[in-house]
């Protein structure tokens, strides 16, 4: 059977043009990942949460040449029979429930990409399975007693330190260094100060097409006070925020600084720069509380619902206020969804 990295054709227009930058950094790992494009072994793709990730993948799979589609899932949340069955897929009768076929993502990715993104927050059971698979192209979907293979090629994304997990026994080695034949790392915004301007820039246009609105113009005051700032969460929190600025913008030539001055001295967002708001680690947040102190429970579910209340319900934003990926916001959410008792009264969590 002809390899799908065989096939030589090659888009008119360089994929990574879509990822917006002038940073050198990131041309250099544009110019590896180009060169590592057609290789059929897999690729790390490490960063922290919010600096596109995704759109890298997206622009590795164009540049591969392959013909298949890109199917990506995050396999966070995936855990024992659910992993087998998300990527491997089931037969009739597999289980209770099991009326009809189902077609696995790797059956899917057939010819093409398969992005497994969070591969850091895998379980160790997951992780056996998905070694195999790589190991050696063949799979058992759920029931069957025959095996399927696959040309499909796997590529993984993690905000997580892999070797440090590794050291840790949280990550198998041997994974490890098979998703890491080929491995780039993404610069935080904050390391690449220079794409502020020409990101926000970007998304002002973006925004103000979005929300039918005229364009504004940006000040170099608006500017320099996002360049102050450190972004936890990066791009996608810089996208967040600017959305918000053109939503709220009332009108006028240029965008006012205004518009974003508010977020960025919220209490949740800690600025690098002059007019940074700083936490007081001599200050406790229970000082005004006389009587016995809440539980554990009780004040993440309050934390997690202000940090949503003050980003207006978007994740992403909330996880990079607590210092968490947004994948782990959301678990914490529904955990504490789940532990729901006695109709007590909490901070209204299902709402996001």
């Amino acid at each position: 059977m002809k390899s799908p990295f065989q096939r030589q054709s090659v888009a008119d227009v360089d994929p990574f043009v879509a990822i917006k930058t002038g940073n050198g950094r990131m041309f250099e790992i544009f110019r590896y990942l180009q060169t590592v494009a057609r290789s059929e072994q897999p690729v790390l793709v490490h960063g922290e949460t919010g600096v596109g990730k995704e759109l890298m993948v997206q622009a590795l799979h164009k540049a591969s040449g392959l013909d298949g589609p890109l199917i990506a899932v995050n396999v966070a949340g995936l855990d024992g029979a659910m992993f087998s069955d998300t990527l491997f897929g089931h037969v009739r009768g597999a289980y209770s429930g099991a009326e009809s076929v189902r077609h696995g993502l790797v059956a899917e990715a057939q010819g093409g990409t398969l992005f497994l993104d969070e591969i850091g927050d895998l379980n160790q059971e997951s992780q056996t399975k998905l070694l195999r698979l790589l190991q050696e192209r063949i799979y058992y979907p759920l029931g069957a007693d025959v095996t399927r293979s696959t040309d499909a090629r796997v590529v993984c994304a993690t905000h997580c330190d892999l070797q440090e997990q590794m050291t840790r026994g949280l990550f198998r080695a041997d994974l490890y260094y098979r998703l890491s034949a080929h491995r780039a790392s993404i610069p935080p915004l904050r390391e690449r100060i220079g794409d502020i301007a020409l990101l926000t820039g970007h998304f002002v246009a973006e925004s103000a097409h979005a929300l039918n609105k005229p364009v504004p113009q940006i000040s170099d005051a608006f500017l320099k006070r996002l360049e102050a700032y450190h972004f936890p969460g990066n791009v996608r929190e810089l996208q967040a925020l600017i959305h918000d600025a053109v939503a709220c913008h009332g009108g006028g030539r240029v965008l006012s600084l205004e518009t974003i001055e508010m977020k960025l001295r919220d209490a949740g967002y800690v600025s690098g720069g002059e007019g940074a708001v700083a936490w007081d680690e001599d200050t406790t947040i229970f000082s005004a509380i006389s009587g016995p102190l809440p539980t554990f429970k009780a004040i993440e579910r309050q934390l997690l619902a202000e940090a949503l209340r003050r980003s207006n319900g978007n994740q992403g934003v909330a996880a990079a206020m607590l210092g968490i990926s947004r994948t782990a916001l959301n678990r914490r959410i529904q955990m504490l969804r789940r532990g729901r008792k006695n109709g007590t009264t909490h901070p209204p969590l299902e709402n996001y």
